[in-house]
């Protein structure tokens, strides 16, 4: 069994992966006979949104953008990270020319763009708020703008945590929030999980909302019903900020994402949304899961 959204009407709230393309979800997530360069078109069919990682590491080539543009309905929402040259080696100073061209670029895709992902090195620290501020200003005012930050000074509940919300506040850019917690709780009992451990922020869940798309990456559990307790406190906030008039955007993750899918389906579920997860009829049976 596998899950799909429903496209005809606007969802609630967008819910997506990190990624598009994985070798394991041949066998229980696409479609038997899936080649890969139809992954996104069949993603799409399930998921309305995906974390645009690729872009962080290296640009795409035109053709990459336009073919990703012609696989997806016109309802399909991309988040793309801003190039690590940007956020990471030049942390949004004297960036302008390579902002410039990377937005030039991706044009064949910006109405089909949810979010544009500023994620921020863990030593960009407060004394970078004007930088950040700059880059902020800089940007086209029609695009919709996620900030994600690591600096331990951003989740102290001090000064620099305040002037970091007023900012995004400011400039109507949404603060991304990372709930890590899950994979932290998991045992360091596969290179995966370890691998994981290594490599994500290990920082309090803030959820704050400072626009009105805010961003939720939930990284989650090996055993996918230990992510049960974890995501209950997000089913009230979530559905609090639906009835503010906000369009959440909820990002699964999983230590090899192996298991996302249907992880990000079952929290949905739980969500008790409509439009509804609507099962399709697939002859690869997806992994199990009992998180209801």
């Amino acid at each position: 069994m596998s899950l799909t959204l429903n496209h005809v009407s606007v969802p609630p709230l967008r819910l997506g992966l990190t990624q598009w393309s994985h070798p394991s979800w041949q066998h229980h997530f696409y479609p038997p006979g899936t080649k890969t360069a139809d992954r996104l078109a069949r993603y799409a069919e399930v998921f309305n949104t995906v974390e645009g990682n690729t872009t962080f590491y290296a640009s795409p080539s035109s053709t990459s953008v336009a073919n990703w543009a012609a696989a997806t309905p016109d309802t399909f929402r991309f988040t793309f990270k801003f190039p690590q040259t940007i956020t990471h080696q030049c942390q949004l100073r004297h960036a302008q020319t390579l902002t410039q061209d990377f937005i030039t670029l991706m044009a064949p895709l910006h109405e089909k763009v949810g979010q544009w992902t500023i994620q921020l090195p863990a030593r960009f620290g407060p004394e970078g708020l004007p930088a950040l501020a700059v880059f902020l200003k800089q940007l086209p005012a029609d695009f919709s703008v996620g900030v994600e930050v690591r600096h331990p000074a951003f989740f102290a509940k001090g000064d620099a945590e305040r002037q970091l919300n007023r900012l995004l506040l400011e400039h109507k850019a949404n603060r991304v929030i990372m709930d890590s917690r899950p994979v932290f709780a998991a045992k360091p009992d596969s290179p995966a999980i370890i691998d994981a451990q290594q490599k994500k922020p290990r920082v309090p869940v803030h959820a704050i909302a400072t626009h009105d798309a805010p961003m939720v990456r939930f990284i989650g559990h090996p055993t996918l019903d230990e992510n049960a307790a974890f995501f209950t406190p997000w089913i009230a906030k979530l559905q609090h900020w639906m009835n503010e008039g906000k369009t959440p955007y909820l990002m699964i993750h999983t230590s090899d994402n192996d298991q996302a899918p249907a992880l990000a389906a079952a929290l949905y579920q739980r969500l008790e949304l409509s439009p509804p997860l609507a099962s399709v009829q697939r002859a690869a049976q997806s992994q199990q899961f009992s998180l209801l």
